[in-house]
């Protein structure tokens, strides 16, 4: 059975692309959301494998979001995939418990990259 997979990004697009990547790769996109508190209420139905997570969007900060997903989700494999590229707040995503950075822009192989790396 294929990994499942939720995409937090307030982006249209970018779900679009991270879902196409995911598709081609044989994950299963279970569920999307476009901010904290959608996410939050998604999660309650959904128990994804990993969650893929924006830290810009509209209504909070993804490294607060990231510790609301571990205490509802613990064994949810959160993957940051943000712009933000300053080294402190990557540490403190992984600190937080976020397993994987994906530098935006990003390439497929990227993505896949750092799913793959959660399985080792």
């Amino acid at each position: 059975m294929s990994a499942t997979v939720m995409i937090i990004d307030d982006a249209v697009f970018m779900r679009n692309i991270l879902r196409a990547i995911m598709k081609d790769k044989g994950y299963s996109v279970i569920a999307e959301a476009a901010s904290g508190i959608e996410a939050m209420r998604t999660l309650h139905d959904h128990d994804p494998d990993i969650v893929i997570l924006d830290i810009i969007l509209p209504d909070t900060n993804g490294l607060d979001l990231l510790k609301s997903i571990l205490k509802v989700r613990p064994r949810a494999k959160v993957v940051i995939c943000s712009s933000i590229s300053q080294e402190p707040i990557i540490k403190k995503a992984l600190d937080y418990g976020a397993k994987a950075f994906i530098q935006k822009p990003f390439t497929p192989e990227k993505v896949i990259d750092a799913l793959e790396s959660l399985e080792a």
